[in-house]
């Protein structure tokens, strides 16, 4: 496996770029934990860290298509330094107001303004699809190899928020994520030799992504798909506290996040011999049979002995979906559109994951414990239904080919 991976680094500056991006997104997922405990301990209100959570999600999933757009038209560096510098402030503003007892409004301006950062996982993503733009199979291997990434990162960043927060004081896991957050975007900034050029901007009627129709379906199938994350987060939390066992709510999360770590490093190594397409529809169908398992596992009544094995498995039907999902985006976009594509994607993903947890926390406070495992597994069979009706459109993506430049029709062909 390893060695079939290390192929992809071959080309000069990968593993710097990818070193960077990793602090970034280590930095993303550390935050969202970090500032809930400062919050909740400082202010002692588990309502008003939710709320500042929440706009800080609903504006970084607005503005992460226009900061997208711009990077397109402008490039990674040009637009990655500013938006980190314009951030500073508000970031390390935010935990001084928590500590020192600033206003309530003080925490979500300072939340908000500091949410409008650069979309480091994207950006990696458009770096591997320019490098590898005639090679799929290189270029699937580094989709799975990003998304393993993004797995690892989510299961080892609440943790170590967690443990900074509760070992030394509230505010540590914020400052930390920060700190992490500026070195990685400047440290990712500075690689200029893999960053992909700037193509020309081409007049189009309508001009933004979702004029590519196999994008306006990709959208909601990864909104349904965050819906997924969401709800199985706060499902399982719950579950975990009706049994009085909380504290191993994270451990059985982080199993999730492991499936799809390897299951996606084994699907880097399938060598694609069917489209992005076909590989999209026969991931969400995946996904949504596996999901089936944590509901049938938790109404059994036998704990989280039998549940954690049962949320492994269904973890292990989401990196396909994620990769193969991405890599229709780079296919059906020109590469002048590629970053915003990537974003508007992760963007819907993002409003998924909100609206998943809010309702799964609706179902854990008026039903059963364990019944909100059927969110999770009706979200996936939604992703189902929205990929099969829209498969026409992922099947003959706007644009031929893939995301790279050279190709002269590519901008008019991605609007059809």
């Amino acid at each position: 496996m390893f060695a079939s991976y290390r192929r992809i680094f071959a080309a000069p500056g990968t593993v710097a770029f990818t070193l960077a991006g990793l602090l970034g997104r280590l930095a993303f997922s550390m935050a969202g934990v970090s500032m809930l405990v400062m919050i909740a301990t400082r202010r002692e209100s588990y309502a008003l860290a939710g709320a500042v959570s929440a706009t800080g999600v609903v504006v970084t999933a607005l503005g992460m298509p226009l900061l997208g757009r711009l990077v397109d038209r402008h490039g990674q560096s040009r637009v990655t330094v500013p938006s980190l510098l314009a951030a500073a402030v508000p970031c390390a503003a935010l935990p001084l107001c928590a500590r020192y007892g600033a206003p309530v409004w003080t925490l979500f301006v300072c939340c908000a303004a500091s949410s409008v950062l650069p979309n480091l996982g994207g950006m990696a993503r458009a770096r591997w699809a320019y490098l590898y733009r005639d090679d799929p199979a290189a270029r699937q291997l580094a989709n799975s190899f990003e998304q393993a990434l993004d797995e690892l990162c989510f299961m080892a960043g609440p943790v170590l928020a967690m443990l900074l927060c509760t070992s030394l004081f509230p505010e540590a896991g914020m400052l930390v994520s920060v700190a992490l957050s500026g070195a990685g975007g400047l440290a990712f900034a500075a690689q200029r030799r893999t960053e992909p050029p700037v193509q020309p901007p081409v007049r189009l009627p309508g001009g933004g992504v979702l004029r590519a129709r196999g994008l306006r379906v990709l959208v909601p199938a990864f909104l349904a798909t965050g819906a997924v994350f969401g709800s199985m987060e706060v499902t399982t939390v719950a579950y975990a506290d009706s049994l009085g066992q909380r504290p191993l709510a994270g451990g059985v999360l982080a199993l999730m996040a492991a499936g799809s770590c390897l299951s996606g490093l084994a699907f880097g190594l399938v060598r694609p011999s069917r489209s992005p397409a076909a590989r999209l529809v026969a991931g969400v169908a995946a996904m949504a049979g596996l999901l089936l398992l944590p509901p049938a596992a938790a109404l059994s009544g036998a704990g989280l002995g039998v549940l954690a094995p049962a949320i492994l498995l269904a973890g292990s039907g989401t990196a396909p979906t994620m990769v193969a999902g991405l890599t229709l985006v780079q296919e059906m976009l020109p590469a002048r559109q590629l970053n915003e594509g990537m974003a508007v994607v992760i963007a819907g993903l993002m409003i998924g994951i909100s609206a998943g947890s809010a309702l799964g926390g609706a179902v854990a406070q008026h039903a059963a414990p364990g019944t909100g495992y059927w969110l999770p597994a009706g979200a996936a069979a939604l992703a189902l239904l929205i990929t099969l009706a829209g498969f026409r459109h992922l099947r003959t993506p706007g644009a031929p080919g893939t995301a790279g430049p050279g190709n002269p029709v590519e901008a008019v062909a991605a609007t059809r």
